[in-house]
């Protein structure tokens, strides 16, 4: 929909950008917020590593959220935006010792551990400091959802988590250790999921292992499903959000929690990717052999999702009303997989036209690189123009 953006304004601006849609980021804000209203013992920290962009978190952390940190930068990044460090949880299968002590030292609300060899490390920082860290173990659950290979992340062969028959052993280590408490359980099956039966899945799988626990005498505070909710990225003028009414509702109807329990849900893309579109301008039109090239100014430096997961983000020249033609859209950078799209209809392109490829605001921007020296792309809020 070309209406929604400021061309006019663009015309002043240095291409390429990010270009973040303040009004539906609030939208969609307000209708997380409307749908976990609704359970008193839902939560919801926002994954930074979606997008770490300092107004967007600011906007979120004013939505009442949480935030999902990977690292001691976004650790950092968060409480920099004013997220409280009780709402904050540190997940990530690397934890570095500096960044273990950064959330000990902060007093951030729980590590996500992924390995015995974490947990005793955790334990014997936290006791170098004379302090005690909460902990929820992420357990993979052997639920291979439907998407990508490579966000696919519940396997029980994987980099990430706690296999499931090493669960019990791993909860009554933590158990006796003196600096950590055993807080809870993680589960992430997986990035991108339209498909609800995945979540439907893995209810079932926590409500089996609620029951096993319990007959060791084993309580659990609190289950965090993480997240994986995915986008419409064909249809963002028409889908202009994820279906948080079903996601939500799938885990109120289908996970059986005990009284006092809480549940915690990690969404990231499913927050900021719709509001989010990169802005490039035509610098050729070039007629090949059997292709016509619309090459931009954009590269994979700025979008690296097409060349490494073979993205679709839907592109739209907001220059150009003129009928379609085909194009391969593709960037400066000196890579042949710098390409956004391959044989595409497109309204007719011009030097200069402007160029969107929507979607982007999760994995976009934060995903940037300097690779061949190129400078990282700016960001706009549409407040701000």
């Amino acid at each position: 929909m070309k209406g929604q953006f400021p061309i006019e304004k663009f015309k002043s601006l240095r291409t390429p950008f990010y270009y973040y849609d303040a009004e539906l980021l609030r939208d969609t804000l307000r209708t997380i917020q409307g749908e976990v209203g609704r359970h008193a013992n839902f939560f919801v920290h926002y994954a930074v590593k979606a997008n770490a962009n300092s107004i967007l978190l600011k906007m979120i952390r004013q939505a009442g959220m949480g935030a999902d940190c990977v690292s001691g930068g976004e650790i950092q990044a968060a409480i920099a935006a004013g997220f409280s460090p009780g709402d904050i949880v540190f997940a990530g299968v690397g934890k570095s010792d500096w960044e273990i002590i950064l959330g000990l030292e902060r007093g951030i609300s729980c590590f996500n551990v992924e390995s015995m060899a974490e947990l005793e490390v955790i334990n014997q920082l936290a006791g170098q400091l004379n302090t005690t860290a909460r902990v929820a173990l992420r357990i993979n659950p052997e639920i291979g959802a439907h998407t990508h290979a490579h966000i696919t992340t519940g396997l029980a062969e994987s980099k990430f988590g706690i296999a499931i028959r090493d669960m019990e052993a791993v909860i009554e280590r933590t158990l006796s250790m003196e600096h950590v408490r055993f807080a809870g359980l993680h589960f992430h099956i997986g990035s991108q999921i339209l498909d609800l039966g995945d979540f439907h899945s893995l209810c079932n799988r926590i409500n089996d292992l609620q029951l096993q626990l319990e007959q060791r005498h084993i309580m659990v505070e609190s289950i965090n499903v993480g997240g994986g909710l995915g986008i419409d990225y064909l249809h963002p003028n028409r889908v202009r959000m994820a279906d948080f009414k079903n996601y939500f509702g799938t885990f109120a109807r289908r996970l059986h929690l005990r009284p006092q329990q809480s549940l915690h849900f990690e969404l990231g893309r499913a927050v900021v990717a719709p509001c989010g579109s990169l802005i490039t301008r035509v610098l050729y039109i070039k007629q090949g052999v059997t292709k016509r090239f619309c090459i931009v100014d954009a590269g994979m430096t700025d979008l690296i999702r097409p060349a490494l997961y073979q993205a679709y983000h839907k592109i739209e020249n907001l220059s150009s009303n003129e009928p379609m033609e085909t194009y391969d859209v593709v960037g400066p950078v000196c890579e042949s997989s710098d390409v956004f799209a391959k044989h595409i209809d497109l309204n007719c392109c011009r030097r200069g036209d402007f160029i969107a490829i929507r979607s982007v605001g999760a994995y976009g921007e934060v995903m940037a690189s300097g690779y061949n020296s190129r400078p990282l792309p700016q960001a706009y809020i549409s407040d701000d123009l």
